[in-house]
């Protein structure tokens, strides 16, 4: 590139200096010759412009890709990192399958007798809920079969429930006696009436004939205390059935538990009045239970 310069420098001198000893023709061809050597400077110049600048942009470039390169290396490390930690926890998930297997192989025994065990479980509770239904069933039957006599007014007088196949019919004192007295009332006499109805419907059944009363002590001259009330008032009961409505004196029974079964608190009058009462329990004998329990509705399995 110098060289070209320095060529089109010399050759500008010697026209210059030859200008007065050259025809005008030959002054043309050398202006000619001057004026294409100016036009290839430039073109060179242009052309070195060009290659510098381009020599730039590689520079540019290859600092580009260099950095370009140091950021893929740090990722491949840190993809390399990551992989051997994924290494390591896969080491460690497969270690803790082999001891569960280990385990779960020692405990398949104990899991077996666990689920035997379950399904006994079911199988009693499932026993239970026919009981327990067998068991409604039947004492539907008894109430039925022994409150069939009664007509809808007199069951609302008398109360009548029946427990494990027992019916208990409970009557308050004030129904039946003058207070604290084990004479039967007149409105005692027409209750007792309906309950020899219920009685005598199942001839063959036992009846326990149970006096109660509230532990507030009695005094009077011929009743020495609560437990001696209670009886003397089952008593009352048993003769009344027995001698004015006919009931076998064979299959009643008086019993007397003074102030010791109480249904309610007796911290109150109204506790006080419901454990004052007498029931009656009509207790159907093995072989009549038995009649029962083939009479009962067949429970839903």
């Amino acid at each position: 590139m110098k060289r070209n310069i320095f060529l089109i420098a010399l050759l500008s001198a010697a026209v210059l200096t030859m200008g007065s000893c050259v025809s005008k023709k030959k002054y043309a061809e050398l202006q000619a010759s001057y004026n294409q050597l100016e036009q290839r400077a430039a073109d060179l110049r242009t052309q070195y412009v060009g290659l510098k600048n381009e020599n730039e942009n590689t520079r540019v470039q290859l600092a580009e890709a260099t950095a370009t390169g140091k950021s893929l290396e740090q990722r491949l490390a840190d993809e390399q990192r990551r992989n051997q930690e994924l290494r390591n926890d896969l080491a460690t998930l497969q270690n803790s399958l082999d001891q569960s297997l280990l385990q779960n192989s020692q405990g398949n025994v104990n899991i077996s007798k666990l689920v035997d065990e379950i399904n006994a479980s079911n199988k009693y509770i499932k026993q239970l809920v026919e009981a327990k239904s067998k068991s409604d069933s039947l004492n539907m039957v008894l109430t039925n079969n022994l409150t069939r006599s009664l007509s809808r007014d007199e069951l609302q007088e008398v109360d009548v429930k029946v427990l494990k196949g027992v019916v208990y019919i409970s009557l308050a004192d004030n129904m039946l006696y003058k207070s604290g007295s084990y004479e039967i009332n007149e409105r005692g006499q027409q209750t007792l009436a309906k309950i020899a109805k219920i009685i005598k419907d199942y001839r063959d059944y036992d009846v326990l004939v149970e006096g109660n009363t509230d532990p507030v002590p009695i005094s009077r001259e011929n009743i020495r205390n609560n437990w001696d009330l209670s009886c003397l008032r089952a008593t009352s009961v048993v003769m009344a059935l027995q001698e004015k409505y006919g009931v076998d004196p064979s299959r009643l029974t008086a019993g007397g538990r003074g102030e010791y079964n109480p249904i309610a608190t007796n911290d109150t009058e109204l506790g006080r009045q419901r454990n004052r009462r007498t029931q009656i329990i009509v207790t159907p004998k093995l072989d009549q239970f038995m009649e029962l329990i083939d009479q009962a509705p067949e429970t839903d399995k």
